[in-house]
């Protein structure tokens, strides 16, 4: 069976390991957010991309769900004695030697899905993992605060602001004049199934699905569109999830997060045993719905999670 699943940087990554388990004889394609990239120190940084390489690839620092595990921080150390900025953006002595690959071969002019395969050659992830588009799209959030009205980078706002100031909007800064990645519009259409795991479904998804084509190609596309809610009980499962949501009108809930998505573009959704409630509120917004455990806390409750999602698509395939 061939799997699309649109992914994020730490849910999505976790989730594909289980999805790994529980499907170890088919063929996963992933499209992966590239919204979060950024450049530092002169580097192009893909910290979703990484992180999904890293998880999979048996490299990541397991604690933190991102960075490369039994990392050092000489060079940060280095960077801050000189007085060399942002210190609040952490990468480590091993995470440099990936982004100094990829900004070199960039300047080769190698698009970033070349390169991305390219580093996939090391790690191994089992999966073929695709950027959604080789072009520049970098998500910025609108907000105000002592120093005015202003639009910062979405790492800004995540990782130095811990997104404490409220989000006014969301910018996928470049998305409307992307295109596609090569094989990203070739997955979806020949796919059995698409997953949305339980990624942001602002800053995550909501980027893939900016850019030109995708949501259309989703839409159209004869595999079924299962998602799994990043909403558990009204809170966010990790991450600031509904800071973000907050920003572009939709409440922190299971089924209000389907209903963003939408029943043109879902087809099945899974929500968590605690929002069981939310079932009826989902279908009759024209979305299949069942309640599952949807915490991933460890490879096995995963792996259930991820065959959940595979029973709903063929349900809804009929």
């Amino acid at each position: 069976m061939r799997i699309v699943v649109l992914a994020g940087g730490i849910g999505g990554a976790r989730f594909l390991r289980g999805l790994k388990a529980a499907a170890p004889g088919d063929e996963i394609t992933v499209i992966g957010n590239t919204g979060d990239d950024i450049h530092l120190f002169g580097l192009k940084v893909c910290p979703d991309l990484d992180t999904v390489m890293y998880t999979l690839g048996g490299g990541i620092h397991e604690e933190q769900g991102w960075g490369r595990a039994a990392e050092t921080w000489s060079v940060k150390e280095e960077l801050k004695a000189y007085g060399v900025g942002p210190d609040w953006f952490g990468l480590g002595d091993r995470d440099f030697a990936t982004h100094i690959v990829r900004t070199q071969m960039l300047a080769a002019g190698y698009p970033l899905s070349a390169v991305t395969e390219a580093l996939c050659a090391r790690w191994q992830p089992g999966v073929r993992l695709i950027p959604m588009s080789d072009d520049r799209v970098e998500t910025h959030v609108l907000i105000e605060d002592a120093e005015g009205r202003r639009a910062v980078h979405f790492q800004e706002y995540w990782v130095r602001l811990h997104a404490e100031v409220q989000a006014q909007a969301i910018l996928p800064v470049g998305a409307e004049d992307a295109k596609p990645a090569p094989g990203v519009l070739e997955a979806i259409a020949e796919a059995d199934v698409v997953l949305f795991p339980p990624s942001n479904p602002v800053v995550s998804i909501g980027t893939i699905l900016a850019v030109p084509g995708v949501r259309q190609a989703l839409a159209e596309a004869d595999a079924p569109v299962v998602g799994l809610s990043p909403i558990v009980g009204g809170a966010p499962v990790r991450g600031m999830a509904d800071k973000v949501l907050a920003a572009v009108g939709v409440e922190s809930t299971a089924d209000a997060v389907a209903r963003h998505y939408g029943p043109g573009l879902l087809d099945g959704w899974l929500v968590d045993t605690a929002d069981a409630a939310a079932v009826a509120a989902v279908e009759e917004a024209g979305i299949v719905c069942r309640a599952v455990p949807l915490m991933m806390t460890d490879v096995d409750a995963t792996a259930a999670m991820a065959r959940a999602a595979l029973a709903l698509a063929e349900e809804v395939r009929g």
